[in-house]
């Protein structure tokens, strides 16, 4: 880098340096500071349970005799060759006979046993329902305060008491 250059860029340096921004802190009293409240809606879970009679019918597992069975199959199977004309007509009735006094006599013994034993239980049943409320919450501050003479305002997220500490630039204008 050549002599000229290296001057330019240093003269340039401390040219920009008295241009630029100063930043200091101060304090400025607070006039007012009045909360900001905003109306927000809740819904909060909870479980709601209670109590229900249940009907429980029970059906014992006894078991009862074949012999309604077997003599309904006996009945039908005479009922069934009696009916019939000749040899093989009587054979074919006899067995459509004992089969429809099998199926009768099965009907005889389960109806006999199905009797049930009606009981009630209670029961508990639970859901989750929702309350639904309305609630105030604190979202920040309107804080008026006083600077050279003038009154500014400016919202804050907390309060800042007395004094509001501001930041101040001075900039020269060309």
């Amino acid at each position: 880098m050549n002599k000229p250059s290296i001057l330019f860029a240093a003269s340039c340096a401390l040219f920009s340096t008295g241009l630029a921004a100063e930043t200091s802190y101060e304090y400025a009293p607070v006039v007012e500071s009045r909360p900001l409240y905003q109306i927000v809606e809740i819904s909060e879970p909870y479980e709601q349970c209670w109590e229900e009679e249940v009907v429980i019918d029970r059906y014992p597992s006894r078991r009862g005799s074949n012999t309604p069975v077997l003599v309904s199959t006996i009945i039908g199977g005479a009922i069934g060759n009696a009916v019939g004309n000749g040899k093989s007509n009587k054979r074919v009735g006899a067995v459509v006979g004992a089969v429809l006094g099998h199926s009768i006599g099965r009907d005889i013994v389960r109806n006999g046993n199905r009797s049930a034993i009606r009981e009630y239980e209670t029961v508990q049943r639970c859901e989750t329902a929702y309350e639904q409320r309305e609630e105030e919450r604190l979202v920040g501050y309107q804080v008026t305060y006083l600077y050279n003479g003038e009154e500014r305002t400016i919202r804050t997220d907390s309060d800042p008491g007395d004094q509001i500490r501001l930041r101040v630039s001075v900039q020269p204008v060309l």
